[in-house]
């Protein structure tokens, strides 16, 4: 019987692979989502002093895309759905961060409101195990191990614990209370999300985590990007994403990926005001990083200021770039960024101009120069090197690829 059986294991192990019982080709992903981390922070980080020596190291060894272009709008819960989904937000049908006036205003809280299937969805077709940490638009979804994006209160980057645990799998949050007892402090911030990936990559070992880390974006909007105070909480985020690395099983790819870009505003400009004030009949239509008309005088008026580079009037976006970007959009007769650290919006009245809310913004055209997100890649089958500025399009088919499941999703 034994001399039977150890033939019968032979005879198998010889046997062509699709004769075998099927294995999945792909690697465990963990996705680090720093939120805001603009790519110049990782070109420009000898020259801005930065202390990061995780980033670093991956740099050094990984796959480092040379910027990524962002889609409109270049804000946090759109950018990251198109990042698991490989679609752009008029498909996936996050188109905000809150929902129109029109739906309540809400913020984009429910997996029901997706309409394109997820990286996630994927994996668990596949038969593969999943986890995400505060990821938005994952209330209700379909994930192993969830601690969605929810919360009632805000404390910059933090978020309440009680709401995210409502939503969450159910034990989750005790079990990792467990293993690490401060886990359980009121506001969810990045060393407790942190404290969160560490308890999966140990105890629970999903085949897939999404991880936004949100401490970052939360910074830079209240000092400006590359702020000393900015430059400092990335360094804290290298510290925590440290602690990741000490974790992983081998084996593992991580992908660190950022949202989109950061810029710093001084001044919010109201060309409909300056517009008036030259004795120009027409408007425009106002966002804070993009400018249209259908008024030739105006489109007139517009491409001299630009020219003189004055009134925060900055390039004129080609049509073909317009189209490529935002073609469920009517096309204007002219659109217009604004100049460096230049938004567009109304001012108090009698005013031509203000001070922006905040010091740091993002939100501006996805084309703009400079303006772009990261994607870096470190882990098994990885091999050094550096590919050429892509759209975060590209994100999600490469994610796939490595997790060893399909794409397009279905």
């Amino acid at each position: 019987m034994i001399f039977v059986l150890a033939c019968v294991l032979i005879w198998a192990s010889e046997l062509p692979s699709s004769a075998q019982s099927p294995r999945r080709a792909g690697r465990p992903v963990l996705v680090i989502s720093v939120d805001g981390m603009d790519y110049r922070y990782l070109r420009d980080c000898d020259k801005l002093g930065l202390k990061i020596p995780n980033l670093r190291r991956l740099m050094r060894e990984g796959e480092l895309t040379e910027g990524i272009e962002g889609v409109f709008p270049t804000i946090t819960w759109p950018s990251h759905t198109t990042m698991i989904t490989g679609v752009a937000p008029r498909q996936h049908g996050i188109l905000g961060n809150r929902r129109p006036r029109s739906e309540g205003g809400d913020y984009y809280w429910d997996v029901s409101l997706l309409k394109a299937p997820t990286l996630w969805q994927a994996a668990r077709k596949a038969g593969l195990k999943t986890a995400a940490i505060t990821w938005p638009v994952t209330v209700g979804a379909q994930i192993d191990f969830n601690l969605p994006e929810a919360f009632a209160k805000r404390n910059g980057g933090g978020m309440d614990l009680h709401s995210i645990e409502a939503k969450a799998t159910p034990g989750l949050v005790e079990k990792i209370a467990r293993i690490f007892p401060s886990f359980t402090q009121e506001w969810m911030d990045d060393r407790t999300r942190t404290q969160a990936t560490i308890y999966l990559l140990k105890h629970e070992k999903p085949d897939l985590i999404l991880l936004h880390l949100v401490d970052l974006d939360s910074e830079a909007h209240e000092t400006g990007p590359f702020s000393r105070e900015a430059n400092a909480k990335l360094e804290y985020s290298d510290e925590l994403i440290g602690q990741m690395l000490q974790a992983i099983p081998s084996g593992m790819v991580v992908a660190v990926v950022s949202d989109h870009g950061f810029e710093r505003a001084d001044r919010v400009m109201d060309v409909n005001r300056l517009l008036a004030r030259e004795g120009i009949k027409g408007s425009v239509e106002m966002r804070p990083g993009l400018l249209t008309t259908n008024d030739e005088a105006v489109a007139a008026w517009l491409r001299a200021a630009a020219r003189e580079k004055k009134h925060g009037i900055g390039r004129e976006i080609p049509r073909e770039e317009l189209q490529r970007f935002t073609p469920e959009l009517a096309q204007p007769l002219a659109a217009f960024e604004p100049a460096e650290h230049h938004l567009f919006g109304a001012a108090p009245e009698g005013a031509t101009e203000s001070k922006p809310a905040e010091r740091g913004v993002h939100g501006l055209w996805p084309g703009r120069k400079d303006y772009s997100a990261s994607f870096l890649l470190w882990g098994k089958g990885i091999k050094p090197a550096r590919r050429p500025r892509a759209s975060m399009l590209t994100i999600a088919p490469r994610l796939a690829e490595l997790l060893g499941v399909k794409y397009p999703f279905e």
